[in-house]
């Protein structure tokens, strides 16, 4: 990056240049310029809506089009100079567009001012982005709904306080998440929706006293309409911030279904492996696979948090309308938008490479005493209160913890000794296909009702 020559579009004003130091503490070019494509965009935009009021005529727009079309031409190559002392993507647009094209350059400016210019870039940007990720959490739903089908009736171990529960599938598990990240994805489209709103027009904050068209342009730009207030449209970042939310709830479920994955690949539970290229060894200990993509998707999710923070805090306290403190807005946004596009594609494509292990999940089972609300079930569908028997299931449970086997595997003899209601039909109860036959309704675990939520999720996927 150039440092360039000095110029700025206030210059007249002030008797002395900026300090260097100030340049540098100032500039925003350093990040900034992943705006430019929709900085250009927005440009052309602009500058046909000029031309369509006749406050410019057609052969600057012409030039225009022509110079910023060589100027993108560069950019997309990586031969485009960007200058330190131009501050920003816009004026480093700008000022190179007025080299090649002369006064036209100058006129593009006519009726905008940085305020509305770079709200719109924003706006655009954000929205080519999340297009990006919904496009990354379908793809990561289907995974999880390929996994759902294929492990539709395999057992395993549900937890509460991380001690096992009651039994479900692996293809119910799996389905959880899916549904998290079904959310995601309509929170992230409405989220779409807000943000769609052209802010071009509102000038620095009152608006211009030309002539323009804001709905020719926000047509041509693929927005649903214009900010009705101008002091609004160029001084909040509620729709960034929005979008901040919406990826950190994203990354909050990744957290967790990525802890789970460590858990499960710890050869304490050992319910599955990850393939190799997720996973890294140890520098001294030569046994060791780490699941350090997991690890780090865990950790991530605290980044993009401290990212929403950030910008909730840049705006807490700012009158209207716009500030510099809303410079900073950008270097978050940006990242959150690349840590969640990336834990978006390593997912999808960690997850199919899922390896599953039945026989260890089906071992975790019979281990915990699952089944002994299924047994409460039993004795309440025989007449007994429900208190009176998880009481006595309870009782039953503490022997069968005495002799150090699960509560199935206790013979009838003495399971019957703790209620006359039960009899030797109890076993199809305290089995694990037992129990997760037994629910048989919508949203449960049984394997046919997981069949029919993937075949119901999809037909939700294809719907949205």
């Amino acid at each position: 990056m150039s440092t360039g020559s000095a110029f700025s579009p206030w210059s007249g004003r002030f008797s002395e240049p900026v300090a260097e130091r100030v340049q540098r503490y100032t500039a925003s070019i350093s990040f900034d310029y992943r705006l430019a494509e929709f900085d250009i965009q927005g440009s052309i935009a602009h500058a046909r809506m000029l031309a369509r009021q006749k406050i410019i005529d057609a052969v600057d727009l012409a030039d225009i089009e022509r110079g910023l079309g060589e100027i993108l031409t560069e950019i997309r190559a990586g031969q485009f100079v960007w200058q330190l002392a131009l501050e920003d993507v816009h004026l480093n647009i700008e000022k190179a567009l007025t080299a090649r094209v002369g006064d036209a350059g100058k006129r593009l400016h006519t009726g905008r001012s940085r305020n509305d210019q770079v709200a719109t870039d924003i706006r655009l940007y954000l929205r080519y982005q999340i297009d990006a990720v919904l496009e990354g959490l379908q793809s990561c739903q289907q995974v999880l709904l390929e996994l759902a089908e294929r492990h539709a009736d395999v057992p395993m171990p549900g937890h509460t306080h991380l001690q096992v529960a009651q039994p479900v599938t692996f293809g119910h598990h799996m389905l959880a998440y899916f549904e998290m990240f079904f959310r995601d994805a309509r929170r992230m489209a409405d989220c779409r929706r807000r943000l769609n709103w052209l802010p071009l027009g509102a000038a620095a904050l009152a608006g211009t006293s030309y002539p323009i068209d804001r709905e020719w342009v926000a047509t041509a730009l693929g927005f649903d309409g214009v900010c009705e207030n101008s002091l609004d449209a160029v001084s909040d970042r509620d729709f960034a911030i929005e979008f901040c939310s919406a990826a950190a709830l994203v990354m909050m479920h990744f957290s967790r279904l990525a802890e789970e994955l460590i858990l499960w690949m710890n050869p304490r539970f050992g319910f599955i492996d990850l393939p190799d290229r997720f996973c890294t060894g140890s520098s001294i200990m030569p046994q060791k696979k780490n699941p350090d993509v997991p690890e780090l998707m865990r950790g991530k999710t605290g980044r993009v948090n401290g990212h929403l923070l950030g910008l909730l805090t840049l705006m807490k306290a700012q009158p209207l309308a716009y500030n510099k403190d809303n410079q900073e807005d950008k270097e978050p946004l940006f990242d959150t938008v690349d840590t969640l596009l990336d834990t978006l594609a390593i997912a999808s494509e960690m997850l199919a490479g899922l390896v599953v292990h039945p026989a260890a999940m089906l071992d975790a089972l019979r281990q915990g005493h699952a089944t002994a609300t299924d047994l409460a079930d039993y004795l309440v569908k025989k007449g007994l209160p429900f208190r009176d028997a998880h009481e006595v299931v309870a009782r039953a449970v503490r022997a069968a913890e005495m002799r150090g086997i699960d509560l199935a595997a206790l013979p009838y003899e003495e399971l019957s000794g703790f209620s006359v209601l039960i009899a030797s039909d109890v076993y199809a109860v305290l089995s694990v296909e037992g129990s997760l036959e037994s629910r048989q309704h919508r949203g449960g675990t049984a394997p046919s009702e997981v069949r029919l939520a993937v075949a119901r999720a999809r037909e939700r996927i294809a719907a949205a």
